[in-house]
């Protein structure tokens, strides 16, 4: 088996989003995880993973047969043209606009893109300009 990687020591430990589609909303997802260099693993068990998100189908044993709804998502960019490249992989592989690349008000440098994925939960691209980590996350390896 291989080994994996996961990076904790963020707020959230994961997030599963149960979809209608489920090869519809890994090609969309394979795009813009691609772009954003945060690698896809897909299992035998009717589900895929990246890092702290979970994608499965109504049948898989941890979605309870219930879709979860709309949802927000945002994936951190490193910087602006990530932001520009997530948007445009999104809208190729099945996402709908929410939010064009651009500023927002949120604070000063705060550039995102926004997108409906394949079961209309909006997920955003954020790059919130140039700062400083005050400690690198925990690896843990498996």
């Amino acid at each position: 088996m291989e080994t994996q990687q996961l990076h904790r020591g963020r707020l959230i430990d994961h997030i599963q989003l149960v979809v209608q589609d489920l090869g519809a909303s890994r090609d969309f997802y394979a795009a813009i995880l691609s772009v954003l260099e945060i690698p896809l693993v897909d299992t035998a068990d009717g589900y895929f993973w990246a890092d702290e998100l979970v994608v499965s189908s109504a049948e898989s044993p941890a979605a309870l047969g219930a879709l979860t709804g709309r949802h927000h998502l945002a994936f951190q960019a490193k910087d602006r043209p990530m932001v520009d490249a997530f948007y445009h992989a999104a809208l190729a592989h099945g996402g709908r606009d929410n939010g064009a690349p651009g500023e927002r008000a949120y604070h000063p440098g705060y550039y995102a893109a926004f997108v409906l994925d394949p079961d209309g939960n909006n997920i955003e691209a954020v790059f919130h300009g140039e700062a400083k980590r005050s400690a690198p996350s925990v690896v843990l390896e498996f």
